[in-house]
């Protein structure tokens, strides 16, 4: 089969076409899916690059893929398409569905002609969405309902605000999404710092914005936020040390906070202690990556099976702002454009997209 990946980190241009083996038969609960669809996130840059750091022993796991035969480490983190054969164990997915899936950080990824996913990460696609659209959603809808029902513990009708930091982007416009139309919070405030990304957000569910790159204390002070709401939560998707301290002088005491983004950062001299605030982090991977099978295992497909439903209802909206031609330099043009930091909402790319070249070529 044909794939796209990199037999050594670095630059786009590393990111090279290559014919690979087929996947091995599914075993377990494991789907074999011919990707239709891909989407392209921060952690695909960060992996191409050789700087991902999320867990410090990253590369030494996904050692094998480059140096073992085909010497090819394939990335993407989001996929759709249809499956051709399931293992003996799989549930609720048979052959022949359309679905879109969470693939895993470890194995080979969605830049391929075939894939083999986990049922437990995967659900049956949206049938309002065609596959460029519904490959856009399971990374950032996973991290962002993950990082505000589980890790903020924010529950459905509660009388409080979140902050979400840069909301025009692929994850702040989803979770602006949860907490404002699933969550239902009365105030969601988000960061933005153009008219595009300031329109984009509030079309995403922000109630209020405002400017990243200007006092963002001083302004949610100002903002005519309803009485008797506290602003306890903050979810930063951007910059973890540049907003520690601003959310600690904003957030209610005893309020909670949650990163996406790894960083170094100091604690000392911000109000986290005194407002007796909760820090915590959120890895969609966590689970699989330490092979901890206590935490919910079908948590992920419940959520993508409930996301399907949201989606045809309306309820949420598909934050897909660019489509691209699933090919080697439709690939790397997705890279450019999400290294850039400037893209609002997210990139995906199809294999039936129009433009140049044959797909995963």
């Amino acid at each position: 089969m044909r794939a796209v990946g990199v037999s050594q980190y670095g630059p786009v241009e590393n990111l090279q076409p290559r014919k690979v083996p087929r996947p091995a038969q599914p075993t377990g609960r494991q789907i074999w899916v011919q990707v239709k669809a891909v989407s392209v996130n921060p952690i695909d840059i960060k992996v191409r690059n050789g700087t991902y750091d999320d867990a410090p022993d990253y590369y030494d796991r996904v050692k094998p893929l480059t140096q073992e035969s085909p010497n090819l480490h394939i990335m993407g983190y989001d996929g759709a398409g249809v499956v051709v054969e399931t293992g003996p164990d799989v549930k609720s997915i048979k052959p022949g569905d359309e679905i879109f899936y969470l693939g895993s950080p470890v194995l080979q990824g969605s830049y391929a002609e075939e894939q083999i996913v986990d049922e437990r990460h995967a659900s049956h696609k949206p049938s309002s969405l065609d596959f460029v659209q519904a490959a856009a959603m399971p990374l950032t809808y996973g991290t962002a309902y993950e990082s505000l029902a589980d890790r903020l513990e924010i529950k459905k009708g509660e009388n409080a605000g979140i902050l979400i930091i840069n909301g025009g982007g692929g994850m702040g416009s989803i979770a602006s999404q949860i907490a404002r139309r699933v969550l239902q919070l009365p105030v969601v405030i988000t960061t933005a710092s153009r008219p595009e990304t300031e329109q984009f957000s509030r079309k995403m569910g922000a109630t209020h914005v405002v400017n990243h790159r200007e006092d963002i204390v001083r302004q949610i002070r100002e903002l005519d936020l309803p009485a008797g709401v506290p602003l306890k939560y903050a979810f930063i998707t951007s910059r973890t040390e540049q907003y520690l301290a601003p959310i600690a002088d904003i957030l209610a005491p005893f309020g909670k906070v949650c990163s996406i983004v790894q960083a170094k950062f100091d604690m000392y001299g911000t109000q986290f202690m005194s407002k007796s605030l909760t820090f915590a982090w959120c890895w969609l991977g966590s689970g699989a990556y330490h092979g901890y099978e206590n935490d919910r295992q079908e948590k992920h497909h419940e959520w993508y099976e409930e996301l399907g439903r949201l989606v045809d209802e309306g309820v949420v909206k598909c934050h897909l702002t660019q489509r691209l031609r699933l090919t080697a330099e439709g690939i790397r043009e997705a890279h450019r454009r999400v290294e850039s930091g400037t893209t609002v909402g997210k990139i995906a790319l199809g294999v039936d997209e129009p433009g140049d070249g044959e797909a995963f070529r």
